[in-house]
């Protein structure tokens, strides 16, 4: 093994300049093939899935995110046709005008260039950045987690055989060695890489946030609320919680925490409980839930502690806190959120517009799941991530937001 990855960064750098000569067409082909040949090749790419899932214990949340079965690969396809019928995002002319001097000067969309992605245990980012990288026109530098060797190393495979086939760089679209060592050779690569994305964990954002010399977009760990107000709809409020808790468990979008009025505690809980059971949900209840749900024999009950709160499950858990009023939710949902997405369900029109308006996140809900919060649902084709920082990008981190700006200035012999 090679002790530096400074010949595949070059590489990579070399792609960006020929990447820049593709057509629009040609770019949306080669998604199109790549479309086909995932769905051809269905059968290998869930042997070598397989390899990774068997080194991964079943009570690891994170085996669902590494999961890929033919549905999930289908669905991977049909993303890459969804992308391909999406407009490019750059060289679109954002300003034009005309100078006094007779400078004519122009400003348009540009792709970024070389876009590195650091991510964990989730091998469907690995054809979701390819597939956005290419139609943006950007080269991706991909450093997936050892979870997801065999699985990655797979699809990236199929990806440059399309690449190839098409005539194009196959080092538009580049794996790196999963060895550690190698993360801080990739965020120093200012020469090379020309912005750094991390996805996954706390950790390893706060890890590339703290040590990359590479511009960073974060895209964040989702600690989620959902707020149930005194007016909500309680059948309503109990099928949009347990949904978002539920349905899959291990991703950022998750609920995370629920707070309830104090006014509907009682009966909120007494209502959700049985539907949070069939799935072995643990609860982390505050001091007024706890005996709520003790005297209906909830079974995975714990008494929470304030590390509870602004925790991130990624599991079948969940904490409960009971609330005085909607100001104390706002405080709370103020203090812990990681900016992600949050919920209110409610049926008072100006209490929905005020939790609108004054929660700060990249998606706020009204009467509805916190699960779809997702590139693919908002119409995006696919994401990188969600960005839950401001600069830049923010929410579903897709296809419209991997451009810059470039100042394009033509004269005439002008001098200053």
């Amino acid at each position: 093994m090679t002790d530096s990855i400074q010949t595949l960064l070059q590489q990579a750098k070399q792609a960006s300049r020929s990447l820049q000569s593709t057509s629009d067409e040609q770019k949306k082909q080669i998604l199109e093939e790549l479309a086909v040949q995932l769905s051809a090749n269905i059968e290998l790419i869930i042997a070598e899935n397989a390899k990774d899932l068997e080194r991964m214990p079943d009570t690891d949340p994170k085996k669902d995110r590494l999961l890929l079965n033919a549905s999930r690969i289908e669905d991977l396809s049909k993303s890459l046709r969804d992308i391909a019928e999406l407009p490019d995002p750059t060289n679109h002319i954002l300003v034009e005008k005309t100078m006094p001097n007779g400078l004519f000067i122009q400003k348009k969309s540009v792709a970024l260039g070389v876009v590195g992605v650091i991510y964990e245990s989730r091998p469907n980012v690995t054809v979701d950045v390819a597939a956005l990288c290419i139609r943006s026109g950007n080269v991706c530098v991909l450093r997936g987690g050892s979870d997801a060797f065999h699985t990655n190393v797979c699809l990236v495979n199929i990806i440059r055989g399309v690449l190839k086939e098409a005539g194009a760089d196959e080092n538009i679209v580049t794996l790196l060695p999963t060895d550690r060592k190698y993360i801080l050779e990739m965020l120093s690569a200012v020469k090379y890489i020309d912005i750094i994305i991390p996805r996954g964990s706390q950790q390893l954002i706060e890890y590339v946030r703290q040590n990359s010399q590479v511009p960073t977009i974060e895209t964040g760990a989702g600690v989620c609320h959902t707020y149930i107000e005194k007016s909500a709809n309680l059948e309503e409020a109990a099928a949009i919680a347990v949904n978002a808790k539920v349905s899959r468990p291990s991703v950022c979008n998750a609920l995370d925490t629920i707070l309830v009025d104090a006014d509907i505690a009682e009966a909120f809980l007494k209502l959700t409980a049985p539907k949070l059971k069939e799935y072995n949900v643990e609860i982390f209840a505050d001091e007024a839930a706890y005996p709520i749900l003790k005297e209906v024999e909830y079974p995975n009950l714990v008494k929470a502690k304030p590390e509870d709160f602004g925790r991130e499950f990624l599991d079948f858990k969940c904490s409960v806190k009971v609330v005085k009023n909607a100001e104390e939710a706002l405080d709370h949902i103020t203090e812990y959120s990681s900016k992600h997405s949050e919920a209110i369900v409610s049926e008072n029109p100006e209490m929905c517009e005020r939790f609108l308006n004054e929660v700060d996140a990249a998606a706020v809900y009204v009467n509805a799941s916190t699960r779809f919060t997702d590139g693919g649902v908002f119409g995006l084709g696919a994401e990188i991530g969600i960005s839950t920082q401001k600069l830049h990008a923010r929410g579903p981190f897709a296809l419209e937001k991997l451009v810059t700006e470039k100042w394009i200035v033509r004269g005439s012999g002008q001098v200053r």
